[in-house]
């Protein structure tokens, strides 16, 4: 402990990194981390309304359909998370953290109200677009709000609580749909997205702007009268040095700047940091595939691999059925990040990563022996859990955690957006292209390209990793 840190402690007046954990941190990371919830829960709701439209009678519903259904939101996040973490570098973090989850309860509204294919498929890109800006800015709140030691463990809780998306919404779709009779009812589960942006909106009314933005733009006191508001008034903090300051906010506004230009500078800062925009974006690109594509289609994919019940039924039966199959591999979902995040300060975070990509390729190559040679459904299930169980424990919360670890404050919007960008565009191509895959080699197929990129994600974490992270 420094002398620093010991001064403040002894007077009861902390430093951001210095203070004990309290309930204001607890209430800061539940509120970011819905934005996580959101977008893993909102994937999951899309995967049963698909097999639900196909069932109304919709032959028309073609594989590119399907795909194109299934990737509308991921494309929104993808130009969402590279809009916003400009946005937020240069405007600031909380009117647009209140603006993303405005934007997803507005479009679910409209999406119930009018209940079209081509209605639909426009509002999960507008509620996509809330969402990338929800990526860009949870991490960066988080982080810039813990104490030291418990900031990236908090980091990678807010991710962890995308797992309750998948479990919290899957178990709430087979509760309704198991009642059903009629799959016309497919936007009635829109309210479930509606009800949690509404509750994330509600939860960022008390919220302030980040205090270290406002002091990297050289806003000394607004920064500690944000902190005060945050955590308490025995919370400051530390102001930088003057030349800091003028550095940090000339090189944020050039990084960041509007127009042709302005794009112009984020391709250099692409070209100048460009080990770490591939260390943090092709491996969420290839984490993606796994998390969206794959669970987008899990139901299908259920299906498809024949591991549901015996007596599944037809019709909306066999949608529920596949749905429950798909909550009981979705519940391994959380376990995984908390090994993870037990093991977070245990191995390099590069390590954790690329040795949960090796074993999921590992996961699914069971799987793939299990369904070509008619072994137990039981092993099939399990290597499925088990894929989701090394998926999220490594590469789901490293991709997350790492680009706000490598990348200065001044860079982190933009760091962190990118990565997410470039990962969401890995996810759209994985859910665009499964049910392609599907038509035209089956599950075999699905599962080969899958494998494949999995061993990208690790091969390209080992060989693109920093010297230190």
């Amino acid at each position: 402990m420094n002398d620093s840190s010991q001064k403040t402690q002894a007077t009861g007046v902390y430093t951001v990194a210095d203070a004990p954990l309290s309930w204001r941190h607890i209430g800061i990371v539940a509120s970011a981390s819905l934005g996580q919830l959101i977008g893993t829960g909102l994937a999951t709701l899309v995967s049963v309304i698909i097999p639900l439209i196909q069932i109304l009678g919709h032959p028309h519903l073609s594989s590119v359909m399907q795909g194109l259904i299934g990737a509308a939101d991921l494309i929104g996040i993808a130009i969402g998370s590279a809009i916003f973490g400009k946005l937020i570098d240069r405007n600031g973090y909380l009117f647009y953290f209140r603006l993303c989850p405005a934007i997803v309860l507005a479009a679910s509204l409209v999406a119930f109200f009018v209940p079209d294919v081509t209605v639909l498929i426009i509002c999960l890109f507008i509620m996509g677009l809330g969402i990338g800006g929800e990526y860009s800015l949870d991490s960066a709140y988080i982080s810039e709000l813990m104490p030291a030691k418990w900031k990236f463990i908090m980091v990678g809780s807010a991710k962890a609580s995308s797992s309750l998306g998948n479990i919290g919404v899957a178990a709430v779709c087979f509760w309704i749909v198991s009642g059903w009779t009629d799959a016309a009812e497919w936007p009635n589960l829109l309210w479930v997205v509606a009800v949690i942006a509404g509750v994330m909106l509600l939860s960022r009314i008390g919220f302030h702007e980040s205090p270290q933005w406002l002091l990297d733009q050289g806003k000394t006191a607004a920064a500690e009268k944000a902190a005060h508001e945050f955590l308490g008034d025995n919370v400051y903090i530390e102001p930088v040095k003057p030349h800091d300051v003028v550095k940090s906010t000339a090189s944020e506004k050039r990084a960041t700047a509007g127009g042709p230009s302005g794009n112009l500078l984020m391709w250099s800062f692409i070209k100048n940091n460009v080990r770490n925009v591939i260390f943090t974006g092709i491996p969420w690109a290839c984490e993606g595939l796994g998390v969206y594509g794959i669970g987008v289609f899990l139901p299908i994919l259920v299906m498809v691999l024949g591991l549901e019940p015996a007596n599944h039924g037809e019709g909306i039966r066999h949608v529920a059925s596949s749905v429950e199959i798909t909550l009981w591999i979705s519940c391994i979902i959380l376990p995984g990040f908390v090994i993870g995040l037990l093991i977070i300060g245990k191995l390099k975070g590069f390590r954790q990563q690329a040795l949960g990509f090796y074993m999921c390729a590992v996961s699914l190559l069971v799987l793939l022996l299990a369904y070509r040679y008619h072994w137990d459904k039981w092993i099939a299930i399990g290597a499925f859990m088990a894929f989701e169980l090394f998926l999220n424990m490594g590469p789901h919360l490293m991709t997350y955690v790492l680009p706000s670890k490598i990348y200065p404050v001044k860079d982190r919007g933009a760091g962190t957006g990118i990565a997410a960008s470039i990962g969401k565009i890995g996810a759209v191509l994985g859910v665009f292209f499964i049910p392609v895959l599907l038509k035209t080699g089956g599950a075999d197929l699905v599962l080969i390209v899958s494998i494949t990129v999995m061993l990208i994600g690790g091969i390209v974490t080992d060989m693109f990793r920093p010297e230190t992270n």
